[in-house]
């Protein structure tokens, strides 16, 4: 019997990493300098945080995840100012292969992201990454002005995860993963309520 009690969200999580990989790839060095969503970073900054993430979450499922080196951004950076989509695609194809794994969803995953220590089960980790490439996608998307569409089957399996993330004063602090929540625009899309909930502003151009 799994010990997890959250859906499996593996197919849903390959589509939303898949269509961030898809916009990734229109990145050129040129772009790198451009600003985006996440207030201070500009798309090198960005992308090299994904691209680690990506490792991190990666070696977390394979059980080697405690280490924080492994999740520095400025460890891709260089490789990332190189070959933006290349060295994205690569991340991304390691973590869908480590969550794809046999029994994943039952491991449990080292995240020191969320403190030293932190630990979580796998299918939960997994829950985090889907709703961080969902709006990492959208964001690398509106800092080059192109389109970010997923299947309304992929919002509804991340829209629930995503309220799960509390608002409050924390997120005004350093490092917070996401902004203060904001209103959502009237006729809000499933997206639109996902992104403002997580501190963004579905209309944000650069």
């Amino acid at each position: 019997m799994r010990m997890h009690t959250i859906p499996d969200v593996r197919s849903f999580h390959r589509t939303a990493v898949q269509a961030s990989v898809d916009v990734v790839t229109a990145v050129t060095r040129d772009d790198l300098h451009r600003p985006t969503p996440c207030a201070g970073w500009n798309l090198l900054d960005l992308l090299s945080h994904m691209t680690a993430q990506h490792h991190g979450f990666a070696a977390a499922a394979r059980g080697d995840g405690d280490s924080p080196a492994i999740w520095a951004a400025d460890r891709v950076a260089d490789a990332v100012a190189a070959d933006p989509a290349g060295s994205y695609a690569a991340a991304a194809a390691e973590v869908l292969d480590a969550f794809a794994a046999d029994g994943v969803l039952d491991a449990t995953f080292s995240l020191p992201d969320f403190g030293p220590g932190a630990t979580f089960p796998g299918a939960v980790a997994i829950g985090f990454h889907f709703v961080d490439y969902v709006v990492h996608g959208w964001d690398v998307a509106r800092s080059i002005g192109a389109e970010f569409a997923l299947p309304h089957d992929v919002l509804a399996a991340v829209l629930p995860l995503a309220f799960v993330v509390p608002d409050g004063d924390y997120r005004t602090t350093d490092g917070a993963p996401f902004g203060p929540a904001v209103t959502a625009p009237a006729g809000a899309t499933d997206l639109d309520r996902i992104l403002s909930h997580l501190g963004r502003t579905p209309d944000w151009t650069p």
